[in-house]
């Protein structure tokens, strides 16, 4: 299991204050086991296909490893990102890590989140409910001095999942 973070990046507080620049169009956050090679693949290429940058980190993201700085810029770069939200998506400190640079740059930059309930229950997401609750039954047992974090990836989870977005079952 990586870690979620525990310390605070050194960029994630120094926005600039002018209108930002995007370098990308999107910033695709996923759980790469449930639908990298499936769902999110598949909209990567018509993104491309129609022209839209979009950032899609192509690393195999090693456990216990920080969030990188650079995928933390790819997101402050990125003027919409798209959260595939699947049935394993919050077993991923990764995931959660970067979904937390996504929410602050919502609030702080103006980004736009577009939410994807990929074969999952929006709500099962909001309330935290299934595989959902397991996984932070299992972040709270491994990062019990960073109880903190935990509680905060989950309201952040919670916030995502109450925004309006798309709820896809296996397509």
């Amino acid at each position: 299991m990586a870690s979620i973070s525990t310390q605070k990046d050194s960029s994630s507080s120094s926005f600039s204050s002018s209108t930002p620049q995007w370098k990308y169009d999107d910033f695709l956050n996923f759980r790469g086991e449930d639908t990298r090679n499936g769902f999110t693949g598949h909209l990567y290429a018509t993104l491309k296909q129609k022209g839209i940058v979009t950032f899609r980190d192509e690393e195999k993201l090693e456990r216990g490893k920080s969030i990188s700085p650079e995928l933390l810029k790819a997101i402050e770069e990125s003027k919409f990102a798209i959260v595939i939200l699947s049935r394993n998506y919050a077993s991923s400190t990764w995931c959660l890590d970067e979904l937390a640079k996504i929410i602050e740059c919502m609030r702080e930059i103006g980004t736009t989140v577009w939410p994807i309930f990929y074969d999952v229950d929006p709500s099962n997401v909001c309330k935290q409910m299934r595989s959902f609750a397991q996984a932070f039954a299992t972040h709270e047992e491994h990062f019990k001095d960073h109880i903190e974090k935990v509680q905060n990836c989950r309201a952040t989870l919670k916030e995502v999942a109450n925004l309006k977005g798309w709820h896809l079952q296996d397509r």
